[in-house]
């Protein structure tokens, strides 16, 4: 009898962090890396907040707290939603996670029987198919190309729903292509949703505070009070404060399936540490000013990317409205040789040539379902994303 469970061979380990952990082995191995890969913010969680989590720890505020979070942090997730979009969410209609990656897995592994589809833009985020795996469903992607800006279309969104479609997932702005949807892009997606009663909505708006140029990304419910009764709207202190590592997602949506997620993760987690919590509530309630400060700096990296990209040979990168990354095509790249040797094939190829060759970690298109582009973060300083994309260039160009 096989030790391991046969729901595993369904999932493939995070490619995004095998990569970053790639990336820290060959540094540590003394080779000059500059890696491009993780998703997380590179400013530090503000003192503010720090100085709040100690504090509660000194308060001894590291008991136990409710499954689905404190009922000071859900008042505050309450209000964020209310301030931000204008969505009237009650306490009891409030989860709080261990990060925003909990939140989807208990919605799809509550929700989600085998056999229910789950519709899929992409490029998409690489858990999201493996989380639907998980919980027995089957992933269905819509690719949505780089000459609509990597956006969700109404047909092709009506075209990909069947009577087994059990929800939507979308994420905006989008990790890897930075694609956000406006109030006006999610009218019409909205409109198909109101024709099909059975599909529900999970949206993933972690990176919502994270747009550029007077864009501002709107969300389901705001757009459509009416999908709110089949809508889980998703968001988190991540990437907006700077907080990966303190591990809090929360998430709005009807009662009856914030009971269910609160059911499910009483026998997983239970709650997410009361010392992540009090930081959270910190963050939300308190100064607000530095992410717009960690938004112009993130805009000016962006362009920096964006125009040194397209100076490489065989490149052709996208501007998007949000996140802190790139999705690149590298097509023209496609069917050459590197200076050293090594065949490109295709994206994986060209990033494996690229980090053997010049020292520059990025993730292959394939992981996010969308071959043929490559994803490259750009939240790090200024001096690293330039002398990358300087190497990117001259790999580029080296090409034969």
């Amino acid at each position: 009898m096989p030790l391991i469970a046969e729901r595993l061979d369904r999932i493939s380990p995070s490619q995004t962090m095998a990569v970053t952990a790639k990336a820290r082995a060959l540094k540590a191995a003394g080779r000059d890396v500059i890696s491009l890969s993780a998703g997380e913010p590179d400013f530090d969680t503000p003192q503010f907040i720090k100085d709040a989590a100690i504090a509660a720890i000194q308060a001894g505020q590291t008991k136990y707290t409710d499954v689905a979070g404190t009922p000071a942090l859900r008042k505050a997730v309450a209000g964020k939603f209310r301030a931000d979009h204008g969505i009237d969410y009650a306490p009891d209609e409030i989860i709080v996670s261990t990060g925003g990656k909990q939140v989807i897995f208990n919605a799809m592994l509550a929700t989600v029987q085998a056999g229910d589809e789950v519709v899929i833009p992409s490029p998409c985020w690489v858990s999201y198919p493996d989380i639907v795996s998980l919980a027995e469903g089957t992933p269905v992607f819509v690719p949505c190309g780089q000459n609509n800006g990597f956006k969700l279309r109404a047909e092709g969104l009506e075209a990909a729903i069947t009577p087994r479609t059990k929800w939507l997932i979308i994420n905006n702005p989008c990790n890897p292509t930075g694609a956000a949807y406006s109030a006006e892009e999610l009218r019409p997606i909205c409109d198909v949703l109101l024709r099909h009663p059975q599909v529900w909505v999970f949206t993933d708006d972690i990176y919502a505070k994270l747009a550029y140029d007077g864009f501002r990304p709107a969300t389901v419910v705001e757009v459509e009070p009416r999908l709110r009764d089949r809508t889980l709207t998703m968001n988190g202190v991540s990437k907006a404060y700077a907080m990966t590592g303190w591990r809090i997602g929360y998430a709005g949506g009807p009662k009856a399936l914030i009971k269910a997620l609160d059911k499910l993760q009483s026998q997983s987690t239970s709650n997410p540490s009361s010392i992540g919590q009090a930081a959270a509530l910190a963050a939300l309630t308190g100064p607000q000013d530095f992410i717009g400060e960690m938004v112009e700096a993130y805009r000016e990296r962006r362009d920096l990317v964006v125009e040194l990209l397209n100076d490489a040979p065989g490149i052709n990168c996208h501007k998007p409205e949000g996140a802190f990354y790139v999705f690149p095509s590298m097509h023209g790249c496609i069917g050459r040789t590197s200076a050293k040797g090594a065949k490109i094939t295709g994206d994986e190829s060209f990033v494996i040539a690229l980090l053997d060759e010049e020292g520059v970690a990025t993730v292959h298109g394939a992981a996010f379902m969308y071959p043929g582009h490559f994803r490259i973060s750009y939240a790090t300083d200024t001096d690293s994303l330039r002398e990358a994309c300087r190497r990117i260039q001259r790999f580029c160009r080296a090409l034969a």
